[in-house]
């Protein structure tokens, strides 16, 4: 998500406690923060899946792996 569409949304919801919103922002909103938490949860699994954990016998243990999170960031299956 691009610096614009984050100024944007901090511009709606300023907009929105001072004078309030038309239907078409309340929507350009909704949309907006949708897309930026689907962008924020794709950020923290792809950080997640390249974590791996040294056990105690020396062995690697990739967490991505283990838990099925290399199988691919669906989009809108969060």
């Amino acid at each position: 998500m691009d610096d614009k569409k984050i100024a944007r949304i901090n511009e709606l919801y300023h907009k929105s406690k001072a004078e309030g919103l038309t239907a078409a922002e309340r929507k350009e909103q909704q949309v907006l923060r949708r897309e930026y938490v689907d962008a924020f949860k794709r950020n923290l699994r792809s950080q997640l899946n390249q974590i791996s954990i040294e056990e105690a016998d020396g062995t690697i243990t990739d967490l991505g792996e283990k838990f099925g999170g290399k199988r691919g960031n669906q989009t809108g299956n969060s």
